[in-house]
């Protein structure tokens, strides 16, 4: 089982535009971003804090509607992510340095990892869209779709398994 956690942490509906470069998300390699656009990638969708299964052999994954605790299923972001390592140890924490071995388990419409594989953001990124709200209205989220890891042990979380990519 691998964790993760989302990447970027709490971010405003609008990032703070003085801090980003325009549409940097389409010339800036991963590794000369800011702090700040780095951050901006992550478009709240709360995948990558599902509880994941993942075969040895192959390195397939399998998501299961089993969120970290410390995920909100409603805003689909960590509710300590500051201090989220405290809860939950293992917790993954994206950077450019880590993306390219950790990108096979992230969603294939995280930021992230489109980027990481040369691919544009979706439509639906609120970079590109300009609401926070478009990951959810494109039916991209976990949003009320999720149960907490205290709520179902883990030798059942098989039971809980999504179907189809991410």
């Amino acid at each position: 089982m691998d964790r993760s956690c989302k990447p970027g942490g709490r971010l405003r509906e609008t990032p703070d535009r003085d801090a980003i470069r325009p549409r940097f998300w389409e010339s800036v390699p991963l590794d000369r971003m800011t702090t700040a656009e780095w951050e901006a990638l992550c478009d709240g969708c709360g995948k990558c804090c599902l509880n994941k299964l993942e075969d040895e052999d192959t390195r397939e994954v399998a998501y299961t509607r089993i969120a970290c605790r410390l995920l909100d299923d409603e805003t689909c972001r960590c509710t300590h992510y500051d201090i989220r390592h405290q809860f939950v140890p293992d917790c993954v924490t994206l950077d450019p340095g880590n993306i390219a071995t950790n990108a096979y388990w992230m969603p294939r419409s995280c930021a992230y990892r489109l980027l990481a594989e040369g691919k544009p953001l979706e439509n639906w990124h609120y970079l590109i869209s300009g609401s926070r709200r478009t990951v959810h209205d494109a039916g991209m989220s976990v949003r009320g779709q999720t149960l907490s890891e205290w709520d179902v042990a883990e030798e059942d979380w098989e039971d809980y398994l999504i179907e189809g990519d991410l």
